[in-house]
């Protein structure tokens, strides 16, 4: 399987709801670091996973809709836990609609698998991952 990388980051807020969030229940701030893979058994006849500059545009298309916002403000997450693993799963939502959109071009339309990572620190991490 061959994967390629994009990176890319977003600047949120957010609270928590459940005695489990501990202090986390108040406002506060993250900054992700957001790597998506994307996967595919054979290369395209460019040799190419995905184009690499599609991706990155993709990327950082979708994570404007975040970007320096309030999670708590967002309608569709009202009464939701915006957990870093909640994150990852809703970016990967994103793109994998985009690209069966064709919205990565051709070469975009032979990937398989995808993988959304957040990264909150430089100890923890979450990610969603599964099949186009």
């Amino acid at each position: 399987m061959y994967s390629l990388t994009v990176r890319d980051h977003i600047m949120i807020a957010h609270s928590f709801n459940g005695e489990i969030f501990g202090p986390a229940q108040k406002t506060h701030g993250a900054t992700y670091i957001v790597d998506v893979s994307f996967e595919r058994k054979t290369l395209d006849h460019d040799d190419l996973i995905v184009d690499i500059g599609l991706a990155s545009e993709q990327l950082k298309a979708l994570l404007a809709e975040f970007n320096m916002k309030n999670l708590d403000d967002v309608e569709e997450f009202k009464g939701r836990n915006t957990t870093t693993e909640f994150m990852a799963k809703v970016i990967f939502e994103r793109l994998a609609a985009a690209i069966r959109a064709g919205q990565l071009g051709e070469s975009g339309r032979g990937v398989e698998r995808l993988k959304v990572t957040l990264a909150e620190s430089h100890i923890a991490w979450a990610s969603y991952h599964g099949d186009i």
